[in-house]
């Protein structure tokens, strides 16, 4: 039933417009006024009932109250900023009318349901075309649909072109109970347009979001479809993935018992469905999937409801985190058999504690600068322009030129400790002694096409004037670089004094390739 507000059911005269005003205007007058019917428009555009085709619904109504009330027109109008138009209308050919001729405007501002009985008398009608043409509207009736919000959006009315006696009071209460089914017809279009735009913008959100939406029917094995289903599964979803079997012979053979036995262990017990497998898509290969559904026990327990969202991507990561994990143990178990290795032979090679100290900080300093490279990079291989710049940190009269190569994590760590045993040796007994001292190292590699092509690095002392010369025996830092050189990157290292200064060459296979 339409809310009723209460207020004067005859004629509504020009007093009681002109004391409305005047309330108006006590109150806040115009903008109150404005507010009040920028809400009713905002609420009549929400129903989006405006210049929409005829509809039974209202059309029964209006034909019901016209022959209720014995009358030639009735109208369900609906009134926006310019014109009354009319949603159904029994009786009467003229889709619409201007704001400022309707009866109905009336209605609206006063809030109530408004009757005239004698327009001929009435100055606010007497000189209206529909009074004075071809409608010759001598009775108007009209009481206010209201909305849910209590705006009012328009009338249900009654028009007859012979004069009459008024409605009692029970007529226009009758009158306003149609009103009621009118607006709960409107409610009913309204509720069901913005359930169907929901569902369209999930469907989209779906859409957009890579989510796709299914229900299995355990009772009849079918299968139904809703959101990103095309991108997840393939375009001929709707017609190949209907039923159970359909959609299992889409999933990879490896993984379908898997999915089989979970399935029939939620059907068993109604538990909820969770399962991670791959599928084998049309047009993109294989996908992983993960799969997540649950009962509807509340509408209907045989219906297994879920989502399905593609993580083909999170599988590569793990996969590469599993392969990092697995590099980084392999890493760590080489690094400290270096280490090892580094302690037990330096042991025999330092004089006394002090020297056996500082030879196996040198040497752990090497190693840093190389895991300091890989951290910089991406665990596995290190850029010989990062290590070289390592080096200079530390040893700041050491220049360098070359390409920069990208070296396994084994080479990286051998070049690394050649490096340090050169310049280690080159502050101790070569061109790093004194400030005039110089270290210059070159590398190189042979042009693509030769069958054995060489990597060939040279490291040239000079500033030493040739007062240094061979050493008297060879130490461990000397079998060290040759262990790392020949055992782990298969190569020659020579060494050479010259008046200038140490030349060392360095020849291995040229296996790296530039950054």
């Amino acid at each position: 039933m339409a809310e009723r507000r209460p207020g004067n059911m005859s004629d509504v005269g020009p007093s009681a417009s002109q004391g409305s005003e005047e309330r108006d205007l006590a109150d806040g007058g115009d903008d109150v006024a404005a507010r009040a019917e920028r809400l009713r428009l905002d609420t009549l555009r929400e129903y989006r009932i405006m210049d929409t085709p005829p509809e039974d619904g209202f059309d029964r109504v209006t034909k019901m109250v016209a022959d209720l009330y014995g009358v030639p027109i009735a109208l369900v109008s609906l009134v926006d900023d310019c014109r009354q138009w009319f949603k159904s209308a029994y009786g009467l050919d003229t889709p619409e009318t201007a704001r400022e001729l309707s009866f109905c405007q009336y209605v609206i501002a006063e809030e109530q349901p408004v009757m005239v009985v004698d327009v001929l008398s009435d100055p606010r009608f007497q000189d209206n075309p529909l009074v004075t043409g071809d409608l010759h509207i001598r009775f108007y009736a009209g009481v206010p649909l209201r909305a849910y919000n209590g705006a009012i959006l328009g009338t249900l009315c009654l028009i007859d072109r012979e004069e009459r006696t008024g409605l009692t009071s029970v007529e226009l209460e009758r009158l306003e109970d149609f009103a009621g089914i009118i607006m709960a017809e409107a409610d009913l279009r309204r509720i069901g347009a913005e359930r169907d735009e929901a569902r369209r913008t999930l469907e989209r959100a779906l859409d957009f979001s890579g989510i796709a939406t299914w229900r299995y029917d355990a009772r009849t094995q079918g299968v139904t479809w809703r959101g990103a289903v095309a991108e997840l599964w393939g375009a001929d979803y709707e017609t190949a993935l209907s039923t159970r079997d359909a959609t299992i012979a889409r999933i990879h053979p490896d993984d379908r018992e898997a999915v089989l036995f979970a399935l029939r262990e939620s059907v068993a017990d109604g538990s909820p469905y969770k399962v991670e497998h791959r599928i084998v898509h049309p047009e993109r290969g294989v996908r992983w999937l993960g799969i997540r559904g649950d009962w509807d026990v509340q509408a209907d327990d045989a219906v297994l409801t879920g989502i399905c969202i593609d993580i083909t991507e999170q599988k590569s990561r793990q996969e590469n985190a599993n392969l990092l994990m697995r590099e980084l143990h392999h890493r760590m178990r080489n690094l400290f058999a270096t280490v090892s290795a580094i302690i037990s032979l330096t042991r025999h090679a330092a004089q006394d504690v002090d020297d056996y100290v500082e030879r196996i900080s040198s040497r752990l300093d090497a190693l840093n600068r190389a895991q300091n490279v890989l951290l910089g990079a991406n665990f596995m291989t290190g850029s010989m322009h990062a290590l070289m710049r390592e080096v200079e940190a530390a040893f700041p009269r050491i220049r360098w030129t070359g390409p920069d190569l990208l070296l396994p994590e084994n080479a990286l760590v051998a070049m690394a400790l050649v490096f340090n045993e050169l310049a280690t040796n080159a502050v101790k007994h070569g061109a790093l002694m004194t400030d005039a001292g110089l270290v210059e190292i070159n590398w190189s590699q042979d042009p693509e096409g030769g069958e054995a092509r060489m990597f060939r690095l040279t490291w040239a002392e000079t500033g030493t004037d040739g007062l240094i010369g061979p050493p008297d025996r060879t130490s461990f830092g000397t079998l060290l670089m040759e262990r790392s050189v020949r055992n782990n990157l298969g190569g020659t290292i020579a060494r050479h004094w010259k008046p200038t200064g140490l030349v060392v060459e360095i020849a291995l296979p040229a296996k790296w390739r530039e950054a």
